[in-house]
């Protein structure tokens, strides 16, 4: 019998070390994930980089000064990194907006943004969300949405349910193609952590 992603994603699970890494246990896959950038020059699409070999448990730098990147090296132990954590744990619905089209609605939780710039593409997604009875509009839509790998913005059909890619639970290492840089880490697929509970299908951690 094959087990549900549901009942894989419950021996998931990362703890945010005070002033220390991320420690990830269960064997969660991890790999490299590449914005793409279209023919004029907005971000569209993601493309998987090296994967690396399953462990069942290893520990991700959190103080960006890992001789040994991703992974941590014990630096932060010596340069007294603060760790301290300023997200708001507030729920993502009761941080979002709302802007409702004809076809689709969006919750934008600002206080999320990864910077990602998927959302810039064709006028911008809220534009295209407000032009949503057009079928191309409401595509790209849609498109956008789940592309941002931040999950602050997640479109929603007329029927009120949320329109969510469907990811097994991995990590991600974001690096930004356009930008030239390393971006946060993409939490993929619900699984628990001691102070992050993806509740939808995406979020990302620094």
């Amino acid at each position: 019998m094959v087990k549900s992603t549901g009942q894989r994603s419950k021996k998931f699970k990362i703890v945010i070390t005070k002033d220390g890494p991320y420690v990830v246990s269960g064997g969660v896959p991890l790999s490299e994930r590449f914005t793409c950038v279209d023919n004029d020059d907005q971000c569209h699409g993601w493309k998987e980089g090296q994967k690396f070999p399953i462990q069942e448990n290893y520990a991700l730098c959190r103080c960006g000064r890992s001789s040994t990147k991703p992974f941590c090296d014990g630096t932060h132990a010596k340069i007294h990194f603060n760790g301290t954590e300023t997200t708001s744990r507030s729920p993502y619905l009761n941080q979002a907006e709302e802007i409702t089209g004809p076809d689709l609605k969006l919750t934008d939780a600002q206080g999320f943004c990864a910077s990602a710039r998927f959302c810039h593409r064709a006028d911008g997604t809220w534009t295209l969300v407000e032009n949503s009875d057009d079928p191309e509009s409401r595509k790209t839509a849609i498109e956008e949405a789940c592309d941002c790998p931040s999950g602050r913005l997640v479109v929603w059909d007329n029927g009120g349910k949320a329109i969510e890619p469907e990811f097994e639970p991995s990590i991600g290492l974001v690096k930004d193609t356009q930008a030239g840089k390393m971006g946060p880490l993409w939490v993929r697929g619900g699984f628990r952590s001691s102070r992050l509970m993806v509740t939808h299908t995406r979020s990302e951690i620094e």
